[in-house]
């Protein structure tokens, strides 16, 4: 089991409140990513689950037992941080089985543990090198070996692929997201990257400041953002939001829409001018200037098109996917 329950609970470093009084429950079994930008107390947030840090009031219960006061190693969580943590003078197998050995596990058990973990996560062949014989996305798979074998309640992952290039990083995003479908084991996410969020979550927590903006699916934060910050912060790229007159017409101080619900059309509602294409053969981005509503209004196009910068072009927006937002930033009915 290893749901986790946080009530009530805040942190304050000297006279500074990082994290203001926070709910949230993360259910058995769930993918959880904690997302936001820099400085939005993800990181903390996870680190006091973890119990690295102290809460300053409230309370962390796991599997309904209060853990507040328990110290990290008895929480039966495991921790993955982006660094990989690992000893450089010792094999893949004893990093592995390190934790194990200072559990006092049997070495029956232990090699019971490392070779199953090693065959999930492709290390086999790899359990007698030394981490500075491994590429960045087989030291992280090592270090999440390591998590595997203690068999903890749930995994917390600290940004883990912010070290990797960007190929390395989709390829370790979807090895993640495999193995949660394999143990079906709580997992606790954090990224600033909403990409990796988006693809990854059962469930999104939206940070700001350490206040919980908004929770829940993927799919249901970009297509129903509560207020204007969750707007601008899920999707790539983010939505266009524009002010002024087209907005009163909608009866909204702001209105948003994404760039994938602006076509490109010889008539349309909105006039301007390509600064920036973007061709990506599947897609094309198109960041438009001059029209009157924001500075950049960026739409995005299915398949290629043959648009350069300084070409006028014509834009309807599909207004069944409008967003109106009021004057203090929420999502109006």
């Amino acid at each position: 089991m290893g749901q986790i329950t946080l009530e009530k609970v805040t942190k304050s470093f000297g006279d500074v409140e990082v994290i203001p009084p926070l709910d949230l429950t993360i259910e058995d079994g769930e993918f959880c990513v904690f997302v936001g930008p820099s400085g939005c107390g993800k990181s903390t947030l996870l680190r006091l689950i973890a119990g690295l840090e102290d809460i300053s009031s409230g309370a962390i219960k796991i599997d309904g037992s209060d853990a507040s006061d328990v110290p990290p190693a008895k929480r039966g969580l495991a921790m993955v941080f982006q660094s990989y943590a690992l000893y450089p003078h010792m094999s893949v197998r004893k990093n592995i089985a390190f934790p194990m050995k200072m559990a006092g596990v049997s070495q029956d058990e232990q090699n019971r543990r490392i070779e199953s973990a090693a065959k999930a996560l492709n290390l086999t062949d790899y359990l007698e090198r030394r981490p500075g014989q491994l590429s960045g996305g087989q030291r992280q798979r090592v270090a999440i070996g390591r998590a595997i074998v203690r068999e903890p309640a749930a995994f917390l992952f600290d940004e883990p692929l912010s070290n990797l290039d960007a190929a390395l990083r989709v390829g370790m995003r979807l090895e993640i997201s495999e193995l949660h479908e394999r143990l079906k084991t709580t997992m606790i996410y954090v990224t600033h990257d909403q990409v990796e969020a988006m693809t990854m979550a059962d469930k999104i927590v939206v940070l700001r400041a350490g206040n919980i903006e908004q929770v829940g699916s993927p799919l249901d934060l970009y297509k129903h953002p509560r207020n204007l910050f969750v707007a601008g912060f899920i999707g790539s790229p983010k939505m266009n939001l524009i002010e002024g007159e087209a907005a009163a017409r909608h009866d909204a101080k702001t209105i948003g829409i994404r760039p994938e619900h602006i076509e490109v059309t010889e008539a349309g509602e909105w006039q301007g001018r390509v600064g920036v294409a973007e061709h990506l053969g599947s897609d094309t981005f198109l960041h438009v200037h001059d029209t009157g509503l924001t500075d950049i209004l960026t739409v995005r196009s299915t398949g290629e098109m043959g648009l350069r910068h300084g070409d006028c072009v014509s834009l309807s927006p599909r207004h069944d996917q409008i967003h109106r937002f009021d004057a203090s930033g929420l999502r109006m009915a």
